[in-house]
């Protein structure tokens, strides 16, 4: 899930970036190139489309940052300690016996003369 937010969230903040960059601040983008008074996709048509989509592109990403923020839990640690180490080992495998090694004999030494 968390997965899949974050992906959404890539595809919105391209669409959102591509939707800002069509627009012209000067009125002259593609509101500018478009020819005719009052007709479906007019000047004033698609520049309150393009602001529609870019405030919830914007408003999308917003929604999803806090939802993924509150699907991650805030507890848990990624961190790589010993202790977190040790733990794991300890219920992966259970404890042996140390082996045990014969004791050698002492070499014998010469008789001092």
């Amino acid at each position: 899930m968390y997965t899949t937010l974050i992906v959404l969230m890539v595809i919105i903040a391209i669409v959102l970036i591509l939707v800002i960059l069509i627009q012209n601040p000067k009125g002259g983008g593609i509101s500018g190139e478009v020819s005719g008074g009052n007709r479906m996709f007019g000047v004033q048509q698609t520049g309150d489309i393009l602001e529609k989509i870019t405030w919830g592109a914007a408003s999308l990403i917003v929604i999803f940052a806090i939802v993924s923020s509150l699907l991650t839990n805030p507890g848990a640690s990624t961190e790589i300690d010993s202790a977190n180490v040790n733990a794991a080992q300890s219920k992966a495998a259970p404890a042996q016996k140390p082996a045990v090694i014969p004791a050698q004999p002492a070499p014998a030494t010469a008789p001092a003369k």
